[in-house]
């Protein structure tokens, strides 16, 4: 992945990739399909409590999640 993405670009292709939509990730995370579309458009940046259970969710790292390492821990 490129280090360039942002953490909305990541959260899309996290979410792409498992194959669900943004109302499938939003009731999973217990938040609102409106707040998944505007982490995913860069509008606004989830909490901390969030970002946890985002990374969690998707088996990946805060870090990567941050854009401070690649998916390979690079």
């Amino acid at each position: 992945m490129d280090m360039k993405e942002t953490f909305g670009e990541r959260l899309k292709t996290l979410r792409l990739e498992k194959g669900l939509g943004q109302i499938e990730l939003a009731k999973a995370l217990d938040v609102g399909k409106s707040i998944i579309s505007l982490w995913e458009r860069d509008k606004c940046e989830p909490t901390l409590t969030n970002l946890i259970a985002i990374a969690q969710f998707f088996n990946v790292s805060i870090d990567y999640l941050a854009g401070l390492i690649s998916m390979d821990g690079g």
